[in-house]
């Protein structure tokens, strides 16, 4: 059985927390590539960054209901959602936009575990690892490419 290993891209093409948004989208343009790890300066995965986290940067806000009662506003919906995508909008580094909560496989997962996860966790790219050291990353491209190879 073919694991995350056999089809992964490595070297890893990373960037780092505070590397610009336009410089991002220069990187993912340019390697025609859907996203990639940021890793702080020991190498350390930290988070991960993809097309979706630009093309949310020019997304309409969405503002939350609100109701007002007796001059007090009572949001219907989470004021920290609000927050994190003003955030999100207003980001200029990498750092300001990626997610945080990182989904990993380890090298040696199945390649049908790694497709579970990236479709059921709706992701483009997921990190490789080996132990605590960042080997490679496996996007949509690769599980396709696995199916004729």
């Amino acid at each position: 059985m073919r694991k995350a290993k056999d089809i992964m891209t490595s070297p890893v093409i990373t960037v780092h927390f505070d590397t610009s948004v336009v410089d991002l989208a220069k990187l993912l343009s340019e390697r025609r590539i859907n996203g990639v790890p940021v890793v702080d300066d020991d190498g350390n995965i930290g988070g991960i960054v993809t097309e979706a986290d630009l093309v949310d940067q020019n997304k309409k806000l969405h503002i939350p209901s609100v109701l007002f009662f007796m001059d007090s506003a009572i949001f219907l919906e989470s004021p920290k959602k609000l927050d994190k995508e003003l955030r999100k909008m207003a980001g200029t580094t990498v750092g300001d936009i990626c997610t945080k909560d990182v989904i990993t496989v380890e090298d040696e997962t199945p390649i049908d575990e790694v497709a579970s996860i990236i479709a059921e966790k709706r992701i483009s790219t997921i990190p490789v690892m080996k132990g605590k050291k960042l080997v490679g990353v496996v996007g949509r491209g690769d599980l396709v490419r696995s199916i004729v190879s």
